[in-house]
């Protein structure tokens, strides 16, 4: 054992490090004698003082153990450990036998996604984060700190605090059209959560659930964690094929839908599409799941009501979330409720994570109620607007008639379809080493054929970049 005295760790913790590690990589025996604490003072040159703190240490974590008389001993109870070569050899021969959940594992390596590395052009989800009025919201968020009482400190409700609960179903109510109370509504941490306690709610394991082809991934991740079947339905202009989905699964337990922008392709569902969706749902007691994630930005028309405002029968989950319009590290979403379900609602929560933090609930509240909310989203509404006609006249310029934009009716991106012949992924890992981030469209599909083409989002970029970025992406497909 060598000790240096040039270390940062004192003597005591030092001597302490080297006895556990051998002992825990098999150097050392249960059983074997250690020298005294005299005589390993001696051997070291230091007071016998470090060396008894170590030993100490050991005896309390009971890697040691000291007979009267006899001496120190590295401790019998513990397992035998064989060698470090051989602990390598071993490890390598078990390595092929371990084992994670089956449902887990069908999850697909993760990987972070090129266009989530920074702001800017083309990335999808990011709002215009510079135009967020932080200094407002940093004053609503310093008021609540300085009236903190001792209970903001306890564990909350499950549901969220009734205050955010009130503004919200208020909220929903005047501009979404939702059906709602109070007590419906569950605060949960962004729309993800939301989906993943519906789904561990409504579905068992090996239940069919209608998804959109194509559609938002991380829905088709959320269902095979859970060991749900996938059932993939396209999308067309009308926005879900009821009829498709009825031919490949009439009993599906769930359909996950976002009929007033749906992503990517941004369609928004007719009427008679919704009243079908509502009137299987009905027929077969099966559940929708509607996630209404940036709804509030339209700009040909005023915004699409929701689905969960035409259902009479309860049959809706209403999944809405604060990234979009606000930003996304607030991680702040809510689901509404049917009354029936709101207890196993609420049981599914607490054993996730008990409550939501109650810390920026508050400022929240108070951000809607004064009206800062409205008045942030009429703004953004008029900047977006401004930088999605930038963005429809920068693409038509470029690639006129050879491409096909959909979904420009609304939202934070715009799909680019591009011939079959182009490899989106492959453009979009390219277009990340010029700062240009891209979505590969064929990403969103499940099954073997998926179209290409590029999600563009332009809600953190600004008109001013918008032109240079598409000539890129222009480029970057006819060196393909």
């Amino acid at each position: 054992m060598k000790i240096a005295g040039s270390s940062s760790l004192p003597l005591y913790r030092q001597i302490y490090e080297a006895y556990r590690t051998r002992v825990l990589r098999g150097d050392l025996r249960p059983g074997e004698l250690l020298p005294s604490t005299r005589e390993l003072a001696r051997q070291l040159g230091v007071s016998r003082l470090p060396v008894l703190n170590a030993y100490a240490q050991l005896l309390a974590e009971g890697f040691l153990k000291s007979k009267m008389g006899a001496g120190t001993f590295v401790a019998s109870s513990l397992p035998q450990l064989v060698g470090s070569d051989d602990r390598k050899h071993l490890r390598a021969s078990v390595s092929s036998r371990r084992r994670v959940a089956a449902d887990a594992a069908a999850l697909p390596e993760y990987v972070r996604p090129s266009w989530a590395e920074a702001l800017g052009p083309f990335q999808v989800g990011q709002p215009a984060l510079q135009d967020f009025p932080a200094e407002i919201w940093a004053r609503l968020v310093a008021r609540h700190a300085r009236r903190l009482k001792v209970s903001d400190l306890q564990y909350g409700d499950p549901m969220g605090t009734l205050t955010l609960r009130e503004v919200l179903a208020n909220y929903l109510r005047t501009s979404r059209g939702v059906r709602c109370e109070a007590h419906q509504v569950m605060i949960v941490s962004g729309s993800q959560q939301a989906l993943d306690i519906s789904t561990r709610v409504l579905l068992d394991s090996g239940a069919a659930a209608w998804v959109e082809e194509p559609g938002y991934w991380l829905v088709r991740h959320t269902l095979t964690a859970a060991g749900c079947r996938i059932i993939a339905v396209s999308v067309d202009e009308e926005g879900l094929n009821v009829k498709a989905g009825l031919r490949r699964c009439r009993t599906a337990r769930a359909a996950f839908v976002a009929p007033s922008h749906q992503y990517p392709l941004g369609v928004t569902m007719t009427v008679a599409r919704r009243l079908e969706l509502l009137d299987w749902a009905e027929t077969t007691g099966s559940w929708i799941i509607e996630d209404d994630y940036d709804s509030e930005y339209r700009y040909d028309s005023m915004p699409i009501s929701s689905l969960q405002g035409l259902d009479n029968n309860s049959r809706v989950i209403y999944v809405g979330s604060f990234s979009k319009v606000l930003f996304p590290s607030l991680r702040l979403g809510y689901i509404v409720i049917p009354p029936e379900l709101i207890e196993r609602f609420t049981a599914v929560r607490q054993s996730m994570d008990l409550c939501p933090p109650q810390a920026t609930q508050e400022p929240l509240a108070s951000f809607i109620r004064m009206g800062y909310f409205s008045r942030h989203i009429r703004r953004m509404r008029r900047l977006y607007e401004e930088r999605r006609r930038v963005l429809v006249e920068a693409i038509q310029e470029e690639f006129g008639n050879s491409c096909e934009l959909v979904g420009a009716e609304a939202g934070m991106h715009i799909t680019l379809l591009v011939s079959d012949k182009v490899r989106d992924t492959e453009i979009a890992a390219k277009a990340a080493e010029k700062k240009l981030w891209l979505s590969a469209l064929s990403l969103s599909y499940v099954g073997d054929a998926p179209h290409p083409g590029f999600v563009l989002g332009f809600g953190n970029a600004s008109s001013s970049r918008i032109p240079g970025a598409v000539r890129v992406l222009k480029q970057l497909i006819e060196r393909q």
